[in-house]
Formats: structure tokens, sequence, C-alpha cells
């Protein structure tokens, strides 16, 4: 494919919308921010890119670099002319572009119809950073090569997590209380009364965030609607759960019989703390994350009852 050169900073590329699209296969429409040398994506490869996705009226569903991971797909036939997939064909390893999708063919082909955007394209911003070619090799060989990269990209988040959460401490310009088992909380307002025992009902509102300060779950309306992150199917109520009984992920369990009733405070979990090497529910091995959390009641165990259990919500930090 004949391709024009237009080189800028990746951190401008979501500046797409100020420059001229260009027609593709189908519906798709493009524009090639970077070209590399190189062969261009064949199905059947595996890439890793960075990708932001946006609605026409400019506003950020997904993106990759909220957790400074690469997405890690393989590169698949395209379910209808038009789509990402024959967008992505047309790149080689370290190129760049903008993407227009069609959301009448998305919809035609079963895909849901998305509620946030009255437009009638969603855009793909993509940098392409690494092609690992099918080619002639075995599937064996072909996932051994696969294997080898997607480890060492853990390797690489797990040596960067404790540079990642000092570096968020620092620019956040925080002093945070650091407990035994290296969880981290700064008090933003101090509460009254008794802490939680174990075994007490917490009850509290919570938003979940990565370093970057995206928010990947609330228990507040409209902090959830602020981050593109609403769910109309679940409540937005402060959340019950019993306190020091492993209902949660360790570090938010062990935040739960620090604070009295009426405290503020954020929490820095670290990944040992969190989801660890495995990751969880669109959270990424090795990734730190941060709670803004608000006690808004204790309530005392009585004898020879059953704890509260968490509420089953999407994103919610269970174990």
């Amino acid at each position: 494919m004949k391709k024009n050169l237009v080189v800028l900073g990746f951190a401008v590329l979501t500046l797409a919308g100020c420059k001229q699209f260009k027609k593709g296969p189908g519906d798709l429409q493009y524009i090639i921010h970077e070209d590399k040398e190189g062969a261009t994506v064949k199905e059947g490869d595996f890439l890793a890119i960075h990708f932001i996705q946006k609605t026409e009226e400019d506003s950020i569903l997904t993106s990759t670099y909220d957790t400074e991971r690469v997405a890690l797909i393989p590169q698949q036939k395209a379910a209808f002319k038009g789509d990402i997939y024959d967008g992505l064909a047309m790149l080689s390893e370290g190129d760049s572009a903008t993407f227009k999708i069609s959301i009448d063919s998305m919809v035609a082909k079963g895909m849901p119809k998305p509620t946030n955007t009255k437009g009638k394209h969603m855009l793909f911003t993509i940098k392409l950073e690494k092609v690992i070619p099918k080619g002639k090799l075995t599937d064996p060989e072909f996932q051994a090569k696969v294997e080898q990269f997607y480890k060492a990209e853990i390797e690489k988040a797990k040596n960067k997590e404790a540079g990642n959460i000092s570096g968020y401490i620092s620019s956040h310009d925080l002093k945070p209380t650091v407990t035994a088992s290296g969880l981290q909380y700064v008090i933003k307002k101090q509460g009254t009364g008794p802490k939680a025992a174990v075994g007490d009902t917490v009850k509290l509102d919570y938003t979940g965030m990565f370093l970057s300060g995206k928010a990947f779950d609330s228990s507040i309306k409209a902090i959830a609607q602020k981050a593109n992150i609403y769910n109309a199917q679940r409540p937005y109520e402060p959340m019950k759960v019993a306190a020091g009984l492993n209902g949660t992920i360790p570090g938010f369990d062990e935040a739960l019989l620090l604070f009295p009733k009426g405290t503020k405070a954020t929490i820095i979990i670290p990944s040992k703390l969190a989801y660890g090497e495995q990751g969880n529910q669109g959270i990424p091995p090795y990734m730190p994350i941060v709670f803004d959390i608000e006690v808004v009641d204790i309530i005392k165990a009585k004898p020879g009852s059953a704890p509260a259990q968490p509420m089953q919500i999407p994103g919610m930090p269970q174990q």
C-alpha cells in the first residue's frame, strides 16, 4: 500500500480530527501519522498496540496509556469490510494511524450500538509497537515467540512498579503513611469514633483508579458517568463489606480496619496487595491501584450474626 508520510509526535495523534481522512476499504476512513519501513500486518500475526478509542464528540472511551500497557491481539480476518482489522492490515511495525469505523457497519454485524455517542463513527488512534509474524512458523514455534514476548512485557511491568508508585506519590506531593504490608494511605478528612473491628460491616463510597488517574470503577454515579464507566445495570450507592474477612483484595481489606466513620482517604495499593502477577478484570499484572474512599458508617457485628458480604459489582475489588 502507498502511504503518505505524516510524521507527528504521538502526543498529538488525538488531534487527528483536524487532518483530512482518506477512504479505505468499505466505510473505513484513515490518516497515517507515521510510516515505517517493513512488511504490513498479515492475518495470523501477533500484534502489540497502544490505542485510544474515542467518540466523534472527542470523548475518550478506552486508552492503553492509562495502564501504560500494550494491548496484545492476533490479527484476524475482518468481520466486515472496513473494520479495525482492515485498518491494522495497512500498518507495519512502528506505524501509527487514526481510523474511523462505521458504527452502522458494526451494528449490522451484531455488535452493540454505543449509547455514549450520537456520531456515526468510532475513532481509534493506534501505535503498532510490535509485530510477531506468523509466516511459516509452526504453531508451537509461533506460540513460543508470543509467550517470550508476553513474559518480557510482564517482567518490565514488575521492574517498573516501585518506580511508578514513587512517581505517583511525588507528582501528587503526597506524604503517605506506610503500613507493614506496604499499603500506603493519606487521610484527607479525619473521621471520629472507633475503627472497624474484624467482622464489622463498613459502609463506604469508593472510586478505584490507575496511577494515571483514570477511574476503572466507582460507587458514585456522577464519577462513573464522567469517566465513561457508567453501567445502568448496577446500583450506585455506598458498598457494604465485612472488614478483615478477606472479602476483597488484601490491601482494600486491610484499609477497612484503619479508618473511623467520616474518614476520607486515598489508599495506594501495590500489586502484591491487589491482583498481583495475574491481574484481573481489566487490571493488568503488576498494576498498582489507587482508591479514594469515604467511610459512611461502621456497623458493629452482633454476636452470632453473619457478616455482610460485598455487593457483586463489576470492577469492585473482590479477591
